[in-house]
């Protein structure tokens, strides 16, 4: 059997930590947060010691790699995006709220705690614009509600291409001055306020100069290289989803440094190799953010075979699957120097970690 997330932090808290009285009165029920009944310094032990025995076990990585976890600027109210199951029951009531995992039920709510501000003191009017909006025929609807820096929230996912956004609407969030936008339908990491943190962390690692070719890869919007293209020499972009190769070249358009930047709209596991071969003879350094899920086996492949690379930074948001990915990595040449968690989920059984690997010299 594979472990899970919720297996490595397991909702039920040891019991040698102090317990507090949680702020959402469906804690427990909705299946969204497993660690609002103890103190936030605790959870972040929990979260530490389970990560480091898992890639210590998996992986064999030394005590001396992990650098202490980086919390959370905001334990509460930091997601600027939720997921809100809507539905109208056989005896026509209607239904908004959250879904347990495994669990057929709706747990209602009118507000969430972990969301921010802006977009939990708009579910109430999100439920009545949902039943105003819904068509006669529409039962079940999977609601995507989101916002930015600027406060505004918009909602969608009730009908085909109600996610879509035009570009006059689209979320930004300022990043050490960049200014980067997002979708309601493309992937962004969900805690705005801790990526100043994670930006700077990368540059501490002294890996990146004006000589470094940048490869970002499942690159989304081009948050990381548009954040990081003023250090390197260059960035290519490889991006599979056409929502968000639009929205990063709506980046880059508004973009100073446009002749620093290619995007590419394809797998990573198609034209990885062949890029790599255009920068022969150049500092190449790889940064791979993929889907929960993990790494493709053709991308981790390729990734794997191309020595050429001197650094791989890899940043996932389930140890799970990155413990697998690494121990093939290292299976395949390469060492892990440095692992960095960054608490991007409080309250929540999920984590997201930074690595640095480097390939082992013949």
């Amino acid at each position: 059997m594979t472990m899970s997330e919720l297996e490595l932090f397991p909702e039920v808290a040891p019991s040698e930590f102090e317990r507090v009285e949680p702020l959402c009165p469906v804690f427990g029920e909705c299946g969204g947060c497993s660690y609002q009944d103890i103190r936030y310094e605790d959870e972040l032990v929990i979260k530490e010691k389970a990560l480091k025995e898992l890639l210590s076990s998996e992986c064999g990585i030394g005590d001396s790699c992990f650098d202490p976890i980086v919390a959370s600027p905001k334990e509460y109210h930091y997601r600027h995006r939720l997921d809100i199951s809507f539905r109208k029951t056989k005896d026509g009531q209607f239904l908004l709220g959250f879904k347990p995992p495994k669990r057929k039920r709706t747990v209602e709510v009118d507000s969430c705690v972990i969301g921010r501000e802006e977009i939990s003191d708009f579910i109430p009017e999100l439920r009545k614009q949902a039943i105003e909006k819904r068509p006669e025929k529409y039962r079940i609807a999977n609601l995507v509600l989101r916002t930015g820096d600027d406060g505004r929230v918009l909602w969608g996912g009730m009908g085909r291409r109600s996610l879509e956004l035009e570009p006059k609407d689209y979320f930004w969030t300022e990043v050490e001055g960049k200014k980067i936008y997002y979708s309601l339908d493309t992937f962004f990491q969900a805690n705005l306020e801790i990526l100043p943190q994670v930006m700077e962390r990368i540059r501490q690692l002294n890996i990146l100069d004006d000589e470094t070719v940048f490869f970002d890869l499942y690159s989304g919007v081009g948050l990381f290289g548009f954040c990081l293209v003023d250090c390197v020499k260059h960035v290519v972009m490889i991006e599979e989803s056409a929502t968000s190769v639009r929205v990063a070249r709506y980046n880059l358009a508004e973009f100073k440094n446009k002749a620093k930047i290619d995007i590419y709209e394809e797998k990573v596991e198609s034209i990885l190799s062949s890029l790599v071969k255009q920068f022969d003879n150049q500092k190449k350094i790889a940064m791979i953010d993929p889907p929960r899920k993990g790494v493709h086996p053709l991308t981790l492949e390729a990734l794997v075979q191309t020595k050429s690379l001197e650094a791989v930074l890899y940043l996932s948001c389930n140890p799970v699957s990155l413990a697998r990915d690494l121990k093939l990595m290292c299976a395949g040449g390469w060492k892990i120097e440095k692992v960095i968690p960054f608490d991007f989920f409080p309250k929540t059984a999920h984590l997201e970690t930074l690595c640095l690997l480097r390939p082992i010299k013949e």
